[in-house]
């Protein structure tokens, strides 16, 4: 009885915060359900009106909506990753490798700024500042015990400073660009029709996500229902392509993103409470710093890139963009980019920091403790 009475609650509390999300998506910012969801959320949490019924001692909503969010999320992800997007990586891997390292290494120096000049923790600025896109990043940071408050903060800061502004460099630096070139058009193997082959495929993919889930979890992943998900579906999808020699199609609704970005957003938000919100003022002041020259450190890269590869300079600049998938792929279709490209280089280095990065932050983590604690024992023996 208790448990039908937690899963009601859990419930009510997503369809309210869910009400931000679609208000917000009317904008068309691509991650605008995120976003808007997380917000009523984390306001809900803090606040606790009688009419929520929330206990006040609980710790927000479920962690299973979490999973669930993230296995949607992984399962889309990972259908992203056909024969078209391999194809393109095999043509460009050199560029491609180099410059995803350096966003990754760039946005750690972007993370060690924030750590050195604000209040907060080393975990959570690393967390903060990777560039994993606003709808990963926040769950891992659960994961690793980072502040969700913040790094949601920093995330959220960047992905619309990327796409308030990248889009509109390109622009003003291709104003003379011929608008009749055409689009890629495959952004992912997904469909709305609804036929019998597409939905047993889609039955299959999400079986091998869940199993795959199962498998992460047991082996002690970072981030199982996400990772295990992405590669699960990635693997059986790229198999099965591989196999009949062509890609699959499976039937997956957009709206199975807004869910996914809804229950991302509702737990997050729900388990914030006021004190993870100290000092934030600085922490604004100090991120967007950091993530401006992030931004502008990127951009600078993908021209050269462009210059060296032949790569077009909106596509280059839109796949190497600090911004998430979504967000990316969307600005690359408006523009008539490459899309498949920019889906490719944005797929593989989410892959990499939610792979990699991790058990790399547990061991800064680790030794940074074991720092404080020897200079904390020399200073009482002092």
């Amino acid at each position: 009885m208790k448990k039908d009475e937690n899963l009601l609650k859990d419930l009510w509390f997503i369809a309210i915060s869910a009400a931000g999300g679609f208000i917000l998506s009317l904008t068309g910012i691509s991650i605008g359900w995120m976003i808007g969801t997380l917000i009523v959320a984390c306001c809900l949490a803090m606040i606790r009106p009688a009419w929520l019924m929330m206990a006040p001692d609980q710790k927000g909503i479920n962690r299973r909506w979490l999973a669930l969010g993230q296995m949607i999320l992984g399962i889309e992800l990972g259908q992203k990753l056909n024969l078209s997007v391999l194809s393109v990586l095999k043509d460009h891997w050199f560029s491609v490798g180099v410059m995803l390292i350096l966003s990754i290494l760039l946005a750690m120096l972007s993370g060690y700024v924030l750590w050195r000049f604000s209040k907060t923790d080393m975990m959570t600025s690393f967390v903060g500042t990777a560039p994993g896109g606003l709808s990963a990043m926040p769950s891992i940071a659960q994961e690793v015990g980072a502040n969700t408050a913040i790094v949601s903060l920093v995330q959220m800061m960047r992905v619309l400073l990327v796409v308030l502004s990248i889009p509109f460099l390109v622009i003003m630096i291709y104003t003379k660009q011929d608008s009749s070139t055409s689009a890629a058009t495959g952004l992912s193997s997904a469909t709305t029709d609804f036929r019998l082959a597409p939905v047993l495929w889609t039955v299959i993919l999400i079986l091998a996500a869940w199993g795959a889930c199962k498998a992460a979890k047991c082996l002690k992943f970072p981030a199982p229902w996400l990772l295990g998900s992405m590669l699960g579906v990635a693997i059986v999808h790229v198999g099965g392509a591989a196999a009949i020699g062509h890609d699959m199609t499976a039937w997956w609704p957009s709206q199975a993103n807004h869910v996914s970005q809804v229950f991302l957003g509702a737990t997050i938000g729900s388990k914030m409470y006021k004190s993870m919100f100290a000092g934030v003022t600085r922490i604004i002041i100090v991120g967007f710093v950091s993530s401006v020259g992030l931004i502008a450190a990127m951009f600078l890269s993908a021209v050269i890139v462009s210059e060296l590869t032949g790569i077009s300079l909106i596509t280059s600049v839109l796949a190497f963009a600090p911004g998430g998938i979504a967000e990316m792929a969307t600005t690359s279709v408006t523009l008539h980019a490459d899309s498949t490209f920019v889906v490719a280089v944005q797929v593989i280095r989410v892959i990499l920091v939610i792979a990699l990065l991790p058990p790399f932050y547990r061991l800064l983590h680790h030794l940074h403790g074991e720092k404080k604690g020897k200079e904390g024992s020399i200073s009482s023996n002092a």
